[in-house]
């Protein structure tokens, strides 16, 4: 049984479905503050699902949930994810995305189980040196969230020379999409990710998206940010999975299209494929957001056999579909 924390929200629930096409079993652990109960009942029609309430935070809920099942391996995903959220609440992101991973992996080494694949992110990187950016680039993040991703980093990374625990870090970067046949998608209260939010104002004509900023050193003058979609870093998680189990030994890997897009050049897609202007506004920039980020993936290509094989377009267009799909208030497929 693979043990997936997290698994109701985004990505995690992306990386379920992913595994249960090969008839994984899975058992989600989620405390449903982020993530949602519809998205975990919809994963349970499709696959050998069970679902274990619980909190990183509780370590009586780890001990309990690793006592009633048989653990082989942990997709570890759990972790607050705002940028912004993260630069007002800086504790609240070191209490849960580095104190609750702690209380994971010592239980985890606790009942022996020694493989797990840790969701981590670009923003360890901070502001870039050089593009595009590899495994090898500095890590000097610019906010809490990233600094709490690099943190558990560290942790796995010691925990391997003095205990063998095996981990594979992976390194995201911007993630967009949705399942194919729209079953499950992104589903954030509130929601802070570019293109969805430009979505939903080109659904609803009273809303006004705002542009954190067209004054950064690039050609537009808005960030830049590599879109990888979403089942295609799904399936990165299920082979970092099998490569534990084939190697036995850690590794990190950055996952991203290896090419970036504007803010400006994502509304110009946004707004063909819903076929209609959206309204929007410059506004200030935000805290801890880098002018640039776009991938190196080639060292997942290599050893993992990963590659991106939705475009750009094929994301937000499923997105769309999801987006319409929300509006119904119809969550369960």
């Amino acid at each position: 049984m693979i043990l997936v924390t997290g698994g109701a929200g985004y990505i995690g629930s992306h990386a379920v479905l992913s595994l249960l096409k090969d008839n994984y079993e899975i058992l989600i652990f989620d405390n449903l503050e982020r993530g949602h109960i519809e998205t975990v009942e919809t994963l349970q029609k499709l696959g050998k699902v069970t679902f274990f309430k619980g909190d990183l935070r509780k370590a009586d809920d780890l001990e309990r949930v690793f006592k009633q099942y048989n653990i082989e391996s942990v997709l570890h995903f759990a972790a607050f994810a705002l940028v912004e959220e993260s630069v007002k609440e800086p504790f609240k992101y070191y209490k849960n995305n580095v104190l609750g991973s702690v209380n994971l992996i010592n239980i985890m080494l606790k009942n022996n189980v020694k493989n797990i694949v840790f969701s981590s992110s670009c923003a360890t990187y901070g502001e870039p040196k050089y593009f595009p950016i590899d495994e090898k680039h500095p890590q000097k993040p610019i906010n809490p969230y990233g600094e709490a991703k690099l943190e558990v980093e560290k942790i796995l990374l010691e925990y391997d020379k003095l205990y063998g625990l095996k981990s594979v870090i992976l390194r995201y970067f911007n993630v967009a999409g949705c399942d194919e046949y729209c079953r499950i998608g992104e589903w954030h209260e509130p929601e802070t990710h570019l293109i969805p939010n430009i979505l939903k104002c080109a659904t609803n004509k009273e809303k006004i998206f705002k542009i954190y900023g067209d004054d950064y050193n690039t050609p537009d003058g808005t960030c830049i940010r590599d879109y990888v979609n979403v089942e295609d870093l799904a399936d990165a998680h299920k082979l970092a999975l099998e490569y534990l189990k084939k190697e036995n030994k850690s590794d990190i890997f950055n996952l991203g299209t290896e090419k970036g897009n504007s803010v400006k050049e994502i509304f110009d897609i946004c707004e063909k494929t819903v076929n209609s202007k959206v309204n929007r506004e410059i506004t200030h920039r935000r805290a801890g957001d880098p002018a640039i980020l776009y991938a190196d993936s080639a060292k997942a290509k290599k050893i993992l056999g990963w590659k991106p094989n939705r475009t750009l377009e094929e994301s937000i267009q499923r997105a769309f579909e999801w987006e319409k799909k929300m509006q119904t208030g119809n969550y369960i497929s």
